[in-house]
């Protein structure tokens, strides 16, 4: 069930739309924002408060990389995987930080600290490689660097 907190914010977004579908983005980012992630309950809930079905906010939801269908960890690391990226050695980047925390793409440390993520491009082509945490843009990145910047999210 939606809260009444996320009510509140979902309905302050769809004043903003001629059509109260037109929030699905937002609805699902006000509820990741409070729930850490969009299960399918929450998808039936959106749906029923947007009063659209289901299946459309489930389509949206599952082709924006942000929105995230499983539990994640508290601090989310997007490497970038796109063709800048892979050029400058994005992949040697990935085998580091995987090996430092002990997962792979997609996966979650025991801990709950980090989910490490691919994302297909972050607009940074000519700092790259590059990777976000959370909200936080992170570019020209080398072992020492990734290794930095993941130490100040613990």
């Amino acid at each position: 069930m939606i809260s009444e907190e996320e009510k509140t914010e979902i309905l302050h977004e769809i004043n903003q739309y001629p059509y109260r579908s037109a929030a699905c983005i937002d609805a699902l980012k006000i509820v990741q924002l409070h729930r850490g992630w969009i299960s399918d309950e929450a998808v039936k809930d959106i749906a029923e408060f947007l009063a659209i079905s289901a299946e459309d906010v489930d389509a949206v939801a599952t082709f924006y990389s942000r929105i995230y269908r499983k539990p994640v960890g508290r601090n989310v690391i997007l490497l970038c995987d796109g063709v800048s990226c892979m050029v400058m050695g994005y992949e040697t980047i990935y085998e580091h930080i995987s090996k430092k925390l002990q997962i792979s793409f997609g996966q979650t440390t025991p801990d709950d600290r980090y989910t490490l993520l691919p994302i297909s491009c972050l607009g940074d082509c000519n700092h790259a490689p590059s990777m976000m945490i959370n909200n936080d843009h992170y570019n020209n990145l080398t072992y020492d660097t990734a290794d930095k910047i993941i130490e100040n999210y613990k």
